[in-house]
């Protein structure tokens, strides 16, 4: 990989990287609770299907965060379970689509093609996901 940002951890690339690995360590937690929630095991293999995602997107990140820091990042749990499928699907939704629009300004923001390709294949991803989850919520 060649990177044109010196590795420090005070830069905002560094900070938009740790946010997205939370990010998605968090999406990662929420979605397994999700999955029991379920209305059904098609659903269910669905939302299992998205946490997948969701773990590629976090190694992918922590690779990245890990190559230009030298250091591991600090996981913080910020979101809270979902008690009932409605709501998670309400909420993961919402978080999908915030997702899409932070992925698309990093993707922008730096003039570093692999940071750029890697937060834009996210957010292509998070897209899909967020039309799973409206798809759920107009069904469920």
């Amino acid at each position: 990989m060649q990177y044109t940002v010196q590795p420090t951890s005070n830069n905002r690339l560094i900070l938009d990287l740790n946010k997205a690995i939370n990010g998605e360590y968090n999406a990662i937690r929420y979605y397994e609770q999700l999955a029991k929630l379920a209305p059904n095991e098609e659903v269910k293999n669905r939302i299992l299907e998205i946490q997948k995602d969701e773990i590629r997107h976090y190694q992918g990140f922590v690779y990245t965060y890990t190559y230009l820091t030298a250091q591991q990042p600090t996981l913080q749990i910020s979101e809270t379970l979902p008690q009932n499928f409605k709501n998670g699907i309400l909420t993961a939704f919402k978080d999908e689509q915030e997702a899409v629009e932070f992925y698309h300004r990093v993707a922008r923001e730096y003039n570093i093609p692999y940071i750029s390709n890697q937060f834009s294949s996210n957010a292509s991803d998070e897209q899909n996901h967020a039309v799973w989850f409206l798809f759920f919520i107009n069904q469920y």
